[in-house]
């Protein structure tokens, strides 16, 4: 899967070299060693402190902006072989469709088409190249149902010339079989077991000529063949029967409405899949790795977050005379807190807003020119990227909340100054 790593590294040099910079400035400031006006070492802590938050709430944004960029590009993908929604039994790998089914189907609100596909792992050889995929039978409604005539890069979107089969191929079948689609001569076989265990032959023999290819996503290119249903059916001596019921539905209606009245019309005999559930797997083990890339950003995020203790801390130590001028003019223990908290959000904040300024910077420049390539055969020529409002209110809580924790600390630390400390 697509990971994130790149912003992990960084973030995790930028602590190394960071923290102990600030650390060090913490420790000699101090023991007294340096003067904290002579190199104006808040000044410098504060602004290192600043400048990590920004670093990593860009880091925050941008690993999440790549990741839906992924989603929407897979998602849209997907739709070119997915429909919206797909019929399967919930028992055997086939079933029996009728007239009646189709046109009850038809007549629901808000489903467009309905195509009878038919499909089985099967063994293709050419010129004497091997290999096992899939078969998949698809009506003349398949077209409409998905986006595969727009994902053909070879050839053209054909399964019969009148005279005999022709079959679309994935672009990773094709270069498994090395097949030439301009060669209208030779013909990919196809074997077939027989369901009859008295049969002489235990293959059934089938031709197919190649048409084009297509490239939709590598599990689908390296697997499928597609043909008519018509010449699925005879290879598999299946009548009426199909492996799924696929639907294209209107897009202005309310989807989930649609998908009921399926559900009710099918029976519970059925399992009506809607494009996430067809690909469920895949895009959870997805959504899993995009918030795991956000939680280790996230734990390298609290790490530079040290620097704005080692700030905030230095301040106190400077302050105290101040704060016990304070105290003596009545402000409570809550008071002196509260100001150092306040101090800690301030600077945090200031650092998200420049983290936002970057990320937004950087989406632009990646959508225009395409800044971060992707190696060649891949679908597209740079990480596809997409910002969501929703994102940036989940990146701004979790800054709001680390720049909270890391004030803590020197907060509590200035509460305990006393109203009356020794001159030095």
């Amino acid at each position: 899967m697509f990971s994130n790593s790149i912003g992990g590294v960084v973030f995790v040099l930028l602590f190394i070299l960071l923290f102990p910079i600030s650390l060090l400035l913490v420790v000699l400031t101090s023991t007294g060693l340096i003067k904290l006006k002579s190199v104006n070492a808040i000044n410098v802590i504060s602004g290192i402190s600043v400048f990590g938050i920004s670093i990593g709430t860009a880091a925050l944004i941008l690993v999440l902006s790549v990741f839906n960029g992924f989603e929407d590009l897979i998602s849209g993908l997907f739709g070119a072989f997915n429909p919206d929604v797909k019929i399967t039994a919930l028992k055997g790998k086939t079933f029996e469709v009728n007239p009646e089914m189709i046109d009850g189907l038809k007549k629901i609100e808000g489903v467009q088409f309905v195509s009878q596909t038919l499909e089985e792992i099967a063994f293709f050889e050419y010129k004497g190249n091997q290999d096992f995929g899939i078969v998949k039978g698809v009506d003349e409604f398949y077209k409409d149902v998905t986006s595969i005539d727009s994902t053909i890069r070879e050839g053209v979107l054909a399964f019969d010339d009148g005279s005999r089969y022709l079959a679309v191929l994935g672009v990773g079948m094709r270069n498994k079989l090395s097949v030439n689609v301009d060669d209208y001569l030779s013909p990919v076989t196809i074997y077939m077991a027989k369901r009859s265990k008295s049969a002489t032959k235990p293959f059934k023999k089938r031709f197919v000529y190649p048409a084009g290819t297509f490239v939709i996503q590598q599990d689908f290119d390296n697997q499928y063949v597609l043909t008519s249903l018509e010449f699925a059916r005879s290879l598999l001596d299946m009548k009426n029967r199909v492996s799924a019921l696929e639907l294209r539905l209107d897009p202005n209606l309310d989807q989930s409405a649609i998908h009921s009245k399926i559900q009710d019309f099918m029976g519970s005999d059925y399992a009506i899949k809607n494009r996430y559930q067809q690909e469920e797997a895949f895009l959870k083990l997805m959504n899993i790795e995009k918030w795991m890339s956000f939680a280790i950003l996230c734990l390298t995020l609290v790490l530079v977050a040290f620097n704005m203790i080692g700030s905030l801390w230095m301040i106190v130590l400077d302050k105290r005379k101040d704060i016990a001028i304070l105290k003596s003019m009545g402000a409570t223990n809550t008071t002196v807190r509260n100001i150092f908290l306040n101090e800690g959000l301030l600077l945090c904040t200031f650092g998200m807003m420049i983290g936002f300024f970057f990320a937004i910077i950087l989406y632009v420049s990646q959508k225009t020119f395409g800044v971060v390539p992707i190696p060649e055969g891949f679908v597209v020529d740079a990480y596809p990227i997409s910002m969501r409002i929703i994102d940036f209110f989940v990146v701004a809580i979790t800054v709001v909340v680390i720049g909270l924790i890391a004030a803590i600390p020197p907060a509590l630390k200035a509460s305990k100054v006393s109203a009356l400390i020794r001159e030095e």
